[in-house]
């Protein structure tokens, strides 16, 4: 289908809101051990939980955090070497797992703030775009997302190296649903774009309004 794309905005940040809820705060201090934790004030977990956080070892502490994060889906040897690992390596970009990435980079954040930057600083792109399909009904979804926002990009974009065959629909692409972090309707055909830097940067960018054709891969199988 026909569709419209417009850049007007894109923003590097360090920091995913909201990927912290106080409750995650307060389950993370039982597990780091904090006396009493009940009787800390809200407006002080945090504070407590990173004083905590740096009674233990930074490998320590992300077992810990991956633990509470990952275990229903890693075991313990598969956390074990990722809180090794995630000391020296941008493990949010690095780890072969597309699905984890966006959760390690959650760790990650938590563990940077309480260590005043011990491990790897990692950012990722917030980009505010218009969208117009052709058809008015037809879903605005992160596949149809960056496949729009790939014929914008330069070839040597890591999504057309890695990706070709799915951003053509020649097969398909359920990845998509895990490089697109997050994806906001704000109404009137715009829209926010969260996604690592891993995927797409500022310099990879050559064009900013365009018209494309995007064919989503049901589409092709339901013509089939």
């Amino acid at each position: 289908m026909q569709t419209f794309v417009k850049i007007s905005d894109l923003k590097t940040k360090d920091e995913l809101k909201d990927a912290w809820s106080l409750a995650d705060y307060r389950e993370l201090m039982n597990r780091f051990e904090v006396p009493d934790p009940e009787t800390v004030k809200d407006n002080e977990v945090r504070d407590f939980l990173f004083m905590a956080i740096n009674e233990f070892e930074p490998e320590e502490s992300a077992a810990i955090v991956l633990d509470y994060k990952l275990s229903g889906h890693l075991n313990e040897g598969q956390i074990d070497n990722l809180s090794n690992e995630m000391l020296r390596e941008k493990m949010p970009e690095k780890y072969s797992e597309i699905d984890f990435h966006k959760t390690l980079f959650e760790v990650n954040q938590l563990l940077y703030k309480a260590y005043n930057g011990k491990f790897p600083y990692i950012q990722f792109n917030v980009i505010d775009l218009e969208m117009k399909p052709a058809y008015n009904e037809a879903e605005v979804n992160k596949e149809l997302v960056l496949k729009a926002l790939s014929h914008g990009l330069n070839e040597n974009n890591l999504l057309w190296r890695l990706f070709g065959d799915q951003l053509e629909s020649k097969v398909a692409f359920p990845e998509a649903d895990a490089i697109v972090w997050d994806l906001n309707e704000k109404g009137d055909d715009q829209y926010e774009v969260v996604i690592s830097e891993k995927w797409l940067t500022q310099d990879e960018i050559e064009k900013t309004e365009y018209e494309c054709t995007v064919t989503l891969y049901d589409e092709i199988e339901d013509n089939a």
